[in-house]
């Protein structure tokens, strides 16, 4: 382990993965990369635009709907998820205190079959999880919620990030969930804000997610 690993362990190892904890440190990081990190969301905001593809193929043709229907599905698993594991490894780095780049939203292409699959697999089983009383998939979600990094940051493949994130987040589920309630009012009242506010609001819980992760693994509870 270099001098930068162990600088990184040792801050990590001070944050508690708590809610609270997380959030104040989300808090932190934001103010201090807050113009990187809104270029960064900038870039995803556009991404997302071909997504939109799908709110108007019921407008038109039966044929042109289906391709446009089609296209965004194939754009959404095959771009746009990777490119979102991107965002939160970018929401990593900062979490860390390390410099950020728009490169970094291009860190799941090192690997990208994985990072495909991983996000597929995640929706299929929270989304099946989801149907059975809601509650399932609340806790699947809970314990998935590390595959994002474990698939960018560690390079594992889907599978094994399947099975690290359930490990990892054994005694830290409920302060995940607990991250993810706080996401609605803090999204809400971004909204309220319009604009920067609801970008600010995203940025924040992206930091917080990336914050436990980074404090669990920090604890050496990600160590192989």
């Amino acid at each position: 382990m270099n001098e930068t690993d162990t600088v990184a362990r040792e801050r990590a190892s001070a944050l508690n993965p708590g809610a609270g904890s997380c959030y104040s440190h989300a808090w932190d990081r934001m103010w201090n990369y807050f113009l990187e990190l809104l270029l960064i969301v900038a870039v995803m905001i556009v991404a997302a635009v071909p997504l939109t593809w799908l709110s108007i193929s019921d407008k038109v043709g039966a044929y042109q709907g289906f391709l446009l229907e089609f296209f965004a599905l194939v754009y959404l698993v095959m771009l746009y998820a990777p490119l979102r594991y991107g965002l939160s490894y970018a929401f990593l780095r900062a979490a860390r205190g390390e410099k950020l780049d728009t490169k970094d939203m291009l860190a799941p292409f090192r690997n990208y079959f994985n990072a495909v699959l991983a996000n597929l697999l995640v929706s299929i089983v929270v989304g099946a999880g989801l149907l059975f009383l809601v509650v399932p998939g609340i806790i699947l979600a809970c314990k998935l919620a590390f595959v994002p990094y474990l698939v960018v940051d560690r390079g594992l493949d889907a599978i094994e990030a399947f099975k690290e994130s359930w490990r990892m987040t054994k005694g830290h589920a409920v302060d995940i969930f607990l991250i993810g309630l706080l996401a609605i009012p803090i999204c809400l009242a971004g909204m309220i804000l319009v604009g920067v506010g609801l970008i600010a609001s995203a940025m924040l819980v992206g930091l917080a997610f990336a914050s436990i992760y980074h404090a669990v693994a920090g604890r050496g509870e990600g160590a192989a």
